[in-house]
């Protein structure tokens, strides 16, 4: 693209797609309040990597800013350097609904092939399930920022100790 996309194009490509309308490079709470009133049905919160513009914000330090200004009214992805099950639990605690980890995938398949994708995936899955053992989070749907809270209550199926 030679030009930003305004918010009048975007405007007019949704009310010629009925689709799914996925808004990519979301940073900005106001810009994701315009793009879901625009009828985005999912943001992806994204510096594409940093490659475009190093000195963008990260998008998980974004995330929740973009959470609280659009609530429940779409849906929340983010991509952008995650390489970890860790970063996959900071980005789902603070937020995101989908989590795209493409790095990771694709320096699987370099060093090893299309089984690299599958290595990919089992050890961002083992890391993440780690982290929710450390944290003592029993699952996915349960994570949310205060499992990362040091202020964090403990919830009772903990163990005193």
């Amino acid at each position: 693209m030679r030009r930003p996309l305004s918010w009048k194009a975007i405007e007019a490509i949704r009310a010629r797609w009925s689709g799914p309308f996925v808004l990519k490079g979301i940073l900005h709470p106001d810009d994701a309040r315009r793009a879901v009133d625009a009828g985005a049905d999912g943001l992806i919160v994204s510096n594409h990597g940093g490659r475009q513009l190093d000195a963008a914000p990260t998008p998980l330090a974004a995330l929740p800013a973009i959470r609280a200004a659009v609530g429940d009214r779409t849906t929340i992805m983010i991509d952008s350097g995650v390489m970890s099950g860790l970063d996959v639990a900071r980005c789902l605690a603070h937020g995101a609904q989908l989590v795209f980890c493409g790095r990771a995938f694709i320096y699987g398949v370099a060093a090893l092939g299309k089984p690299g994708g599958d290595h990919a995936v089992a050890i961002l899955r083992e890391g993440l399930e780690d982290i929710l053992t450390q944290i003592g989070c029993a699952t996915i749907d349960e994570l949310d920022a205060r499992w990362l809270s040091a202020s964090r209550p403990p919830t009772t199926h903990e163990t005193p100790g």
